[in-house]
Parts: structure tokens; sequence; C-alpha cells
């Protein structure tokens, strides 16, 4: 199922503290890692879908940039999500 408002609460409380703190870095890269994983299975039934493998690169890019960001900023807390989320360094 993709991002409902109440999978993205839980995202919010988990990664920012409260439910309204969805803009933070962590909480974004965590919907992104969502957003993500919902369209690669969606991919792997849609092989010719190309909107989507495009959508796919931007938010893959995306995330990619916020976690750069993050690792610049905070190293540990940037640590801490990768590993919560099992992304790759």
């Amino acid at each position: 199922m993709y991002l409902t408002p109440e999978k993205t609460r839980d995202l919010a409380i988990k990664f920012g503290g409260s439910e309204n703190n969805t803009g933070d870095t962590a909480v974004q890269i965590a919907i992104f890692t969502e957003r993500i994983l919902y369209l690669t299975e969606y991919l792997k039934e849609n092989k010719k879908d190309f909107s989507a493998k495009r959508s796919l690169l931007k938010m893959v890019n995306k995330r990619k940039r916020l976690l750069k960001y993050l690792k610049r900023k905070d190293y540990d807390r940037y640590l801490e999500v990768t590993k919560q989320l099992n992304i790759r360094k």
C-alpha cells in the first residue's frame, strides 16, 4: 500500500519526535525510503512504466542529497538513520 497520512505520522514520530515534524531531514529521508520501496515493488510488475522509473530515480537522488546533507550536519544521526532504514552508505 502507498504512503498514507497515518504512515507519514508514524514516521514523523519515529524519526522527528512529533507528528507535525515532517520537515526534519531524517523524517524526509524515511518518507522517501518508503516511497522508493513502494515504487520498486511496483516496477517489478510494470517494467515498461517509464514515468514511474523516472520518478523513482528522482526520489533516489533527492534522498541521496538529503543523506549527504545529514551526514555533513549531524554524522551521529546520519549513522542512526541509515542503520534503522537499512540504507547502504
